[in-house]
């Protein structure tokens, strides 16, 4: 190199860029987002299962209105058969933030004959009916999730803000403009909008943001000794949702969740993952997603989960 390369060279790491850290960046745009949900609507809501990506959600919300609290209530879709850990995670979690918690239950649904149990035992594409119940209910016009685009395909097709009709349903061609990030919350009355502040997050951003804010999650997400058994290549928790059966045996591993939600379609990884720099590490180096390594329901088609989202899943 000429002198005068190593001195441009030089100069030009001596000049400050003034762009944040990425974690900032995306930071900032979703504390932007969560107050542009607190100014466009009269009865907003934040979805929150105990999850990392809703601990996340709840973590920014936090502090897009600290010191003041969280001006919005959270809610649950509790399928009846989710993980215990979690649960008890989430209700801590509210209590301790002073937050109001709604939690819609499958389990009342099915006793009172609006949803029939299926065939399989699963509980996770159940959710939607009573989501939206809860939603009319309350009136809420803006729903706030954790849902991000790296997830899944469909989810990769969604707004940051996403108009759903008077039924609740998704329609794709009906998704509005997002330019120099302006949202559009504008909706008719029987309509509401999904708001998903992570939508340009990853699940490694997600750790990392984790790591670096110590935010609590549920001792799930890493490393632990549990009783399992496979079936379909997944590693599933043996439960009172119905598994094992026919001959599956349940066995003793070190696993950890990527993700969790209902028992009886979310498996669990093998995993030495103690910690979050190891599970930065570990997901560092899968080539697999999130929800393709770890959920069965999005296996049934390559349409699953968009079929889903049009009735008005997540």
């Amino acid at each position: 190199m000429e002198a005068g390369d190593t001195a441009r060279t030089a100069a030009r790491r001596s000049v400050p860029t003034g762009r944040l850290p990425y974690l900032d960046i995306l930071e900032a745009e979703s504390v932007h987002i969560v107050r542009e949900v607190a100014g466009e609507f009269d009865r907003p809501v934040l979805l929150f299962s105990g999850g990392k990506d809703s601990a996340v959600l709840l973590h920014l919300a936090m502090k897009a209105f600290r010191p003041a609290p969280v001006p919005f209530p959270l809610l649950h879709v509790d399928t009846g058969h989710n993980f215990a850990e979690v649960v008890d995670f989430r209700d801590r979690t509210a209590a301790k933030h002073e937050l109001r918690l709604f939690v819609a239950s499958v389990q009342d649904f099915i006793d009172d004959g609006r949803l029939a149990e299926r065939a399989d035992g699963g509980r996770n594409q159940l959710q939607t009916v009573p989501l939206l119940a809860e939603i009319e209910h309350r009136r809420f016009d803006a729903v706030l999730g954790g849902a991000r685009r790296d997830e899944e395909r469909a989810r990769a097709k969604e707004r940051i803000f996403s108009l759903r009709d008077e039924f609740g349903a998704w329609d794709p061609r009906r998704q509005r403009p997002e330019l120099w990030s302006l949202y559009n919350g504008r909706h008719s009355p029987g309509e509401h909008v999904r708001v998903f502040p992570l939508s340009n997050w990853t699940e490694l951003d997600v750790w990392r943001y984790i790591e670096r804010e110590s935010i609590d999650l549920p001792e799930i997400y890493f490393a632990h000794e549990r009783e399992v058994f496979l079936r379909d290549g997944m590693w599933l928790t043996a439960g009172a949702w119905g598994g094992p059966t026919n001959g599956e045996t349940p066995t003793r591993r070190q696993v950890r969740y990527r993700t969790v939600g209902d028992m009886s379609c979310t498996g669990a990884v093998d995993s030495a993952a103690f910690d979050i720099p190891a599970v930065i590490a570990e997901i560092s180096g899968s080539r697999l997603s999130e929800r393709g390594a770890t959920r069965a329901d999005d296996r049934l088609s390559e349409a699953a989960m968009e079929d889903r989202k049009r009735e008005g899943y997540f």
